[in-house]
């Protein structure tokens, strides 16, 4: 069993503090350039948190073409937490704890927390929502959190248990893939996991420091020559992919390093690429935006600014932003609205794991 160390006391007298207004400290107020955007992102983030409420169902989960996705709702959830919202307070604590339940009676015999879902791959519902369950640890009252630790016990042993299993391409070995009993590996998936497993330890899980280490050097494995990271070792880079190892490795104890440089220099030189509409565009878009938000400095200016004037265009009236694309049109308009909130309410630094 994982042994959990949470110091739920301390939690508690800081999240009062925090939820008393709800205000956002700015990370990048040093900034002409982006603090021009602070009032229209504040805006924007209000209408998608008020959408992404009005859409909840009754049983707490956000819907989505791929059904009852734990997810989808995790990521919805987050959405809320990200603006400094926490659960069973203040405008929005009722929306977050009932998402939280949701996420709570979804995990099946096995560990896996995918509930009723069709989604291809259980490991990215399953690592997403082992995240969202890290995050809350020591936020909820004492009941959920309870139920919490017996949970999000079985969850990470589940990811820890995934990703020993031996790969026959030694250069797979130390990541994972869409399933928990997956023999090869892909740089999507382990970025999921590494943020679980990376969030869990930081919250006092005892995640093994090998497990952390083992997944860098397959996120290694996936560095191209240029600088950017490909899909599985021995692919071309892409976006998404790069913005992935970026954030991982950043989090990950290789802040500044002369690989997340590299990612960073890349990212610049093709953020273009990230086109509205495309299939992985808010996926990526979270994934560039976090990683970049760790380089800080031109890295993140340079990238925040486009970011913001995309997002802003072509938001809708209703506070959603449109599903479309491949990846997105499967996962529906709460997963592109919570990606697009999660993207931009970075310097917000309300979620633990993505602060600096």
């Amino acid at each position: 069993m994982i042994a959990f160390r949470y110091p739920h006391v301390i939690a508690a007298v800081v999240l009062a503090a925090v939820t008393a207004t709800c205000t956002t400290a700015r990370a990048d107020e040093a900034s002409a350039t982006l603090a021009r955007y602070d009032r229209k992102i504040d805006a924007s983030i209000d209408r998608a948190l008020a959408y992404l409420a009005k859409v909840q169902t009754d049983g707490g989960y956000f819907p989505a073409p791929m059904r009852q996705n734990t997810g989808v709702s995790s990521l919805s959830v987050m959405a809320f937490l990200a603006k400094g919202y926490t659960p069973g307070s203040g405008r929005y604590g009722g929306v977050i704890n009932r998402g939280i339940d949701f996420i709570l009676k979804s995990q099946l015999p096995n560990g896996m927390i995918v509930g009723r879902t069709s989604s291809h791959g259980p490991m990215y519902s399953h690592c997403i929502s082992t995240l969202l369950l890290s995050e809350v640890s020591g936020m909820v009252d004492s009941d959920r959190q309870k139920k919490l630790d017996v949970v999000l016990g079985k969850a990470l042993k589940v990811i820890l248990a995934a990703q020993a299993i031996r790969k026959p391409k030694p250069l797979h070995q130390g990541g994972w893939r869409y399933s928990h009993k997956s023999k090869d590996s892909d740089i999507s998936c382990t970025g999921w996991a590494v943020l679980s497993l990376r969030s869990a330890r930081n919250s006092g899980a005892a995640v093994p420091k090998e497990a952390i280490d083992q997944a860098l050097r397959f996120v290694m494995n996936c560095r191209t020559k240029d600088g950017g990271f490909a899909y599985q070792p021995g692919g071309g880079p892409g976006l998404a992919r790069t913005g992935t190892a970026l954030l991982s490795l950043e989090l990950c104890g290789r802040h500044g390093g002369k690989a997340a440089i590299g990612a960073g220099e890349w990212i610049l030189k093709h953020r273009k690429q990230i086109r509205f509409g495309g299939s992985h565009f808010y996926y990526g878009l979270y994934y560039v935006s976090q990683g970049m938000f760790q380089l800080g400095g031109k890295y993140w200016e340079t990238f925040a600014a486009d970011m913001y004037e995309v997002m802003l265009k072509y938001q809708k009236p209703d506070g959603s932003w449109p599903a479309e694309g491949g990846s997105a049109a499967k996962a529906g308009t709460c997963y592109s609205t919570a990606m697009g909130v999660l993207a931009m309410s970075v310097t917000y630094r309300q979620l633990p794991i993505y602060q600096r």
